[in-house]
């Protein structure tokens, strides 16, 4: 029998033990037996208040900064300072991976699997389920090999950490699902099932409210020269209101393949930030990158790929044996190489790596941010995520687009956006007739500059507000060739033309945006 206690701040019943088997230490036990939801809660809570050095130090008290140190994972909110009033309510997200079963995490105490689609096969098999019903669809439960990937990014993606008390919670634990299960009868995931998935989302994105699509999968081959069928339809879900986002990969090579590929899609690559608060810390993963199949630079941004707390899946040997090692754990120490050599972090979590969870990570962000403003569009989400980025040191804007994704920051700019741009409006530079407009939007700015190569960085072209928060020049007069540019803020600050995605490198590890005139 499990014995329970009630949270001192939220009444809730919890298994104290849970915190003790999360971790080697026992940092999670605070005074007066808070459970670790709102152990969490409180943290990030501090961090809207207090701000960021008051919640590094409230962090650094439960929790070692030191992976080697700390044998749990630090939970994905705390390390990418979650706002924790938003946490996807109100928005589906759509899993494309190769299969699933439906987890405590996602299914209790209330069900939020809004459908299994199986999109392996034409026509695909459609299974529906409300909120009071036990999700269950053909061999749910058999603890299969391939239902082991999907079932561990669907968590990731919007996990409430039921199994952990809170704990290991998602960015949207709010957020319903849908599963798009793509391993066919042979066990592959060919481009036609990718293709099929995101044709099903494409028709019924308005029943299930989907605003949402994440892609830890890729095609067989890249696109060649252009557009391919995947891209295009990942095109075809921008234009509905739907954000897409992509798995870069893994091999650390300059290769992309679809999904990855598509320009609109925010692809997404690896970071490794050790386990940790420290930005300071923090290095690239071996993600791939390179170039959409209409010459973007890839990824737009990275996040958290090694770390990750997912789920074990349930019923396989992986859940017999953990259950038995953290059994013997307590009176038997030598099961700790054991427990390190499987990742494992409680009786029902492991830590995982790749890509394939940098890309949850982020789709629940996006979530977070259409909970906070349902105005949003993919166009704005995506800008919004790139201007918050935080480059990682050391590393050139290739392998990692923006920099490491900021959760917190991203959430707090989309609370004060107010623009609801056309998704059909051009990139920026806008092209007219007399040259080309600057435009960037920047609510914080009093003064906005473009500066650019041709007039050898020399004299600014100013910007004026529009409306608020959004600023543009006059025309600029050019002579056919390519071109860069950056804005300056402030009169100190460098920006990278947040809507236009052609970067180059600037020389000293940023970026500038460029463009060919004419069009």
């Amino acid at each position: 029998m499990v014995l329970q206690a009630p949270c001192q701040a939220c009444g809730r019943l919890f298994d104290p033990a849970v915190l003790a088997a999360a971790t080697a230490h026992a940092f999670w036990r605070r005074p007066g037996g808070a459970c670790p939801a709102c152990v969490q809660q409180t943290l990030l809570t501090e961090l809207l208040t207090g701000g960021e050095k008051f919640f590094a130090r409230s962090v650094q008290d439960v929790w070692p900064l030191d992976a080697e140190a700390a044998f749990g994972a630090l939970p994905i909110p705390l390390r990418l300072r979650a706002d924790p009033r938003f946490n996807g309510r109100g928005v589906t997200i759509a899993i494309a991976d190769s299969g699933f079963t439906p987890h405590p995490d996602l299914s209790q105490p209330t069900n939020r699997i809004a459908a299994w689609v199986d999109a392996s096969q034409s026509p695909q098999t459609v299974i529906r389920f409300g909120p009071e019903q036990q999700p269950h669809w053909p061999g749910a439960t058999e603890a299969r090999d391939h239902q082991w990937h999907g079932t561990m990014t669907s968590v990731v993606a919007a996990g409430n950490g039921y199994r952990s008390n809170g704990l290991y919670r998602s960015l949207a634990p709010d957020a319903r699902v849908v599963l798009l299960s793509l391993t066919d009868a042979d066990g592959r995931i060919t481009d036609q099932s990718i293709l099929r998935a995101l044709n099903w989302v494409e028709t019924n994105a308005a029943e299930f409210g989907i605003r949402v699509l994440s892609l830890s999968v890729a095609a067989d081959q890249p696109s060649i020269p252009m557009l391919g069928p995947i891209e295009r339809s990942v095109e075809r879900l921008h234009d509905l209101g739907i954000t897409v986002v992509a798995a870069a990969g893994n091999d650390g090579e300059r290769r992309l393949v679809p999904p990855a590929t598509a320009p609109t899609a925010i692809t997404v690559g690896g970071l490794d930030d050790r386990n940790t608060i420290d930005a300071d810390a923090a290095t690239i993963w071996h993600s791939n990158f390179g170039h959409s199949a209409t010459g973007i630079p890839k990824p737009e941004l990275v996040a958290p790929s090694l770390w990750v707390a997912a789920p074990i899946l349930v019923g396989s040997a992986l859940a017999k044996e953990a259950g038995e090692l953290f059994a013997r754990r307590a009176h038997d120490p030598s099961v700790e190489a054991r427990l390190r050599d499987l990742k494992l972090v409680t009786p029902h979590y492991q830590h995982v790596d790749g890509t394939s969870f940098a890309a949850p990570i982020v789709a629940a962000t996006v979530a977070a941010l259409l909970e906070a403003n349902s105005r949003l569009t993919p166009r704005l989400i995506k800008e919004l995520l790139v201007r918050t980025a935080s480059p990682v040191a050391g590393v050139g804007p290739e392998r990692q687009g923006a920099g490491a994704l900021n959760a917190g920051r991203a959430t707090a700019l989309a609370l004060v956006e107010e623009h609801r741009w056309s998704e059909r409006a051009p990139v920026t530079p806008i092209i007219t007739v007399a040259g080309p407009v600057f435009q960037i939007h920047d609510h914080s700015a009093k003064q906005v500059d473009v500066f650019g190569s041709w007039d050898d960085w020399d004299a600014p072209v100013p910007g004026r507000i529009v409306e608020p928060g959004l600023w543009t020049t006059r025309p600029v007069s050019l002579g056919a060739g390519e071109y860069q540019y950056k804005f300056k803020t402030d009169g100190q600050t460098w920006v990278a033309d947040p809507t236009n995605p052609w970067r180059a490198g600037d020389g000293v590890g940023g970026l500038n945006s460029w463009f060919t005139w004419p069009a």
